[in-house]
């Protein structure tokens, strides 16, 4: 399986996203649902977008890494963040568990008027292995 990030000449390039990404085929593909800042038994985690984007992400590994992969399997990921809340800290949070000689995924970002109760912010991933 080939997997290419594409930045072509005349966009924006940023360590944090890839402007594309392209998988050719065989590949595995995983598609994780929303995945949100609450821990095994269900409970948010903090009230914090960074406490909550920190567990999201958690959340993230645990499925990639039950299928053999892990977040350097992502190829897109779509992430809502309530109204009225930086994603300064859920960006940190990102920071802290990418590792930055891997090629970022595709990104789209949502500003929500709300998720649900007490959740801040939500996370779907799409991962080729």
């Amino acid at each position: 399986m080939a997997v290419r990030h594409v930045n072509p000449e005349g966009l924006h390039r940023s360590p944090a996203f890839s402007q594309a990404v392209v998988v050719e085929q065989p590949a595995k593909t995983i598609y994780i649902g929303g995945q949100n800042g609450v821990d095994a038994e269900g409970r948010v985690v903090g009230p914090t977008v960074g406490e909550q984007a920190r567990q999201a992400l958690h959340n993230l590994a645990t499925i990639l890494e039950s299928e053999g992969a892990s977040l350097a399997n992502i190829v897109h990921w779509t992430i809502a963040v309530v109204d009225g809340h930086a994603f300064d800290e859920g960006f940190a949070a990102f920071q802290q568990m990418w590792d930055p000689t891997d090629p970022p995924p595709a990104i789209t970002v949502h500003v929500v008027a709300g998720l649900g109760p007490g959740f801040l912010v939500e996370i779907d991933a799409v991962a080729a292995v």
